[in-house]
């Protein structure tokens, strides 16, 4: 699953290219931490980030890598504005996973990508029978919750699949029992290919649905041109070509590449910090304080600013993708 990391990460460096060469009186650079998209190595990343006095903010990818490392963050202070973190006990004061005072969010929550996820998935469908698929991470049980409660009487059947799962001809013997149209698996990207392109050899011909989790340029390689063609996704994002084409041109010459899923994000939420910076703003705790109070407006002209739980202010974003001859393309508002 690395690519999400690596479309974030650029999605960094270009802030920070940026910011370094207006030659600012304090130079900021970027520690990069990987905790490979695991809760385990999520906490002993995180403990290592946090006892390093130079970081003063921290961006972090999942959630079950974030909610591992909070209470490293929690005691430290260190401000984390996520680029990408969706599971809602995140910002939820009755959640034992909850991230105040220092977790931020610069994403819609999965309260809303639930049922976007429900609408997406059967808009068209006559008579939709759905079966739905966990893979038991933080996240991916979050997402699944919430979709869940918004498909109703449209839920037939759903599985759990372990993150990792190589075989899934268990769970597809349970789809076809079901007889389900329509599946929606709220994991991440990688195996949700290996999953769908099973699905496909083993004669499913309805609708394959997922949230931001699968939503990555690699899942379209992973799980074949043909077997993903038509796949329906949903994501709090906008892509850094719809925001800023000047910034696009500038990522590809930077980097050789197209940006990808929350390379818009990670650079937003990168400058707010930076801005905090500017603002002379140098300690873990005056950044905090920043950042709680922050009016920042993004590069698409989206003033972003927090509520007292570290959501978005506002009633948030989410948009809806369909994969087309090998490429995930935007397709509305979800």
């Amino acid at each position: 699953e690395a690519q999400t990391g690596t479309d974030g990460i650029r999605g960094v460096k270009l802030a920070l290219k940026i910011y370094n060469a207006k030659k600012p009186k304090i130079k900021v650079e970027a520690y990069e931490g990987d905790d490979q998209g695991d809760d385990a190595l999520g906490k002993t990343v995180g403990a290592g980030i946090a006892a390093d006095p130079a970081v003063v903010g921290v961006l972090t990818a999942y959630s079950g890598p974030t909610i591992a490392a909070l209470p490293s963050y929690k005691a430290a202070g260190i401000v984390i504005v996520s680029p990408s973190a969706t599971r809602v006990g995140l910002t939820d004061p009755a959640s034992p996973s909850y991230g105040a005072p220092v977790f931020h969010r610069i994403v819609s929550n999965d309260d809303l990508q639930g049922p976007a996820l429900a609408r997406t998935a059967t808009t068209g469908v006559k008579n939709p029978t759905v079966f739905m698929v966990s893979d038991q991470s933080s996240y991916s049980e979050g997402l699944f919750a919430s979709t869940k409660a918004a498909l109703g009487t449209a839920l037939e059947g759903s599985d759990k699949a372990a993150k990792g799962t190589t075989d899934f001809s268990a769970t597809i013997s349970k789809v076809k029992a079901a007889k389900a149209n329509i599946v929606i698996y709220t994991g991440y990207y990688a195996d949700g290919a290996k999953f769908l392109k099973q699905l496909r050899d083993k004669n499913f011909k309805g609708v394959f649905a997922a949230g931001d989790g699968v939503l990555n340029s690699e899942f379209p390689k992973l799980a074949g041109k043909r077997q993903s063609e038509g796949v329906r996704l949903t994501a709090p994002i906008v892509p850094l070509e719809v925001a800023s084409p000047k910034l696009t041109a500038d990522f590809k010459k930077e980097f050789g590449a197209a940006p990808g899923v929350y390379t818009t994000e990670a650079f937003t939420a990168t400058n707010m910090i930076l801005e905090a910076i500017t603002k002379g703003k140098t300690t873990r705790a005056d950044i905090l304080a920043y950042i709680k109070a922050i009016k920042y407006k993004n590069i698409a002209g989206v003033t972003v600013s927090f509520n007292e739980f570290g959501d978005l202010s506002g009633s948030g974003l989410m948009n809806s993708f369909v994969v087309k001859s090998g490429v995930i393309r935007l397709n509305g508002k979800a």
